[in-house]
């Protein structure tokens, strides 16, 4: 089912994005406004959450209506629009294994004197641009009006969530390691992924079905468990991948001093000296490849990396006991099981 969904995915991106100019006249407006987005929404991706929104919707009829794929688009773009701050924001240089879009538009930049903005502020720009394009995604689909409104209302709420996420997680980047709780920690996994990435996307497309708010709400909670378990796996990969193979720096976590589960435990069980190294690392301008091989060792040595893989475990645990109760169709069914299961491998 995944790469099935997929391809009819990508063939409705490309479609979408080729009606850009017919649509909105960006070319008109900026061929290069034109040119950035439809070079950034294409870039190779999983499109987890768009097939996520079709699981749900699918799970819980067989109505097949004009647009749906379209309307699948909407949490791709939000996703897109996400990339494209949290880049800014964590002063990331590269995405998906390319140019960052402020980055790639500093470079535009390079060579034109005397300007009073710069790549990042046109990013932010078109980040916003996506986030519209989503909601006009939406839109598409041709269904029941009452379903439509509520189902775009959970994709409202989930950029409502993603953007809370983000703040609660700069702002918790201030307090001292030993002063943050586990509980803080979820929540901001909660806000900042599960919600947008798993439970919105589900839920949308199950409320845009026809399912009931007692199945709806079962979905939702499964893609929490979902959601916070895929963010510590995340959170382990970025900390002990390869940077070729994730398309990003393995520094990026340890830079932001981000209080993550992986950290939280590390530093827990820690004894003194490893303590020590978790809080000269956090609080350090500029983080080294040596900082990360002595992160990686402490991690390793506290049981913090083994601790954050038994979390995985229980909360895979939890969600599969959820979809059990939730009566979404068998072939849905299985193949959110099976997903569940491939991107929860470590």
């Amino acid at each position: 089912m995944f790469d099935k969904e997929k391809n009819k995915i990508e063939k409705e991106l490309l479609r979408f994005t080729r009606s850009l100019d017919r649509t909105y006249r960006l070319k008109k407006a900026s061929p290069l406004l034109s040119r950035s987005i439809t070079e950034f929404v294409t870039r190779p991706g999983k499109r987890v959450r768009p097939i996520l929104f079709l699981a749900g919707y699918k799970g819980f009829t067989r109505r097949r209506p004009k647009g749906l794929y379209t309307s699948a688009l909407c949490v791709e773009f939000l996703h897109d629009f996400m990339l494209i701050h949290d880049d800014i924001i964590d002063k990331s240089s590269t995405r998906r294994g390319k140019p960052s879009m402020h980055m790639k538009l500093n470079r535009h930049l390079r060579n034109l004197k005397g300007l009073k903005f710069n790549g990042q502020d046109l990013a932010i720009v078109i980040g916003d641009v996506i986030y519209a394009m989503g909601i006009d995604a939406f839109l598409a689909v041709h269904e029941d009006p009452t379903r439509k409104e509520r189902a775009l209302r959970k994709f409202i709420h989930a950029a409502v969530y993603t953007g809370s996420g983000e703040f609660i997680e700069l702002v918790q980047g201030i307090k001292p390691i030993d002063r943050i709780t586990k509980e803080e920690i979820y929540r901001i996994y909660d806000y900042k992924t599960a919600y947008y990435t798993f439970s919105c996307p589900l839920s949308a497309g199950a409320i845009l079905a026809g399912a009931s708010s007692v199945q709806t709400d079962i979905l939702f909670r499964f893609g929490q468990y979902l959601g916070r378990a895929f963010q510590i796996k995340d959170d382990i990969i970025g900390i002990f991948a390869d940077e070729k193979k994730i398309g990003k720096s393995t520094l990026t976590d340890l830079q932001e001093a981000k209080k993550t589960l992986l950290i939280w435990h590390a530093y827990r069980n820690s004894g003194a000296s490893g303590k020590k190294e978790i809080r000269d690392v956090f609080e350090k301008k500029k983080v080294t490849a040596a900082d990360l091989k002595r992160i990686r060792l402490v991690m390793e040595e506290s049981g913090g990396l083994q601790k954050s893989i038994e979390e995985i475990r229980s909360l895979q645990s939890k969600a599969e006991k959820l979809l059990d109760k939730s009566n979404i169709a068998g072939s849905a069914q299985r193949f959110l099981r099976n997903y569940s299961l491939s991107i929860l491998r470590i």
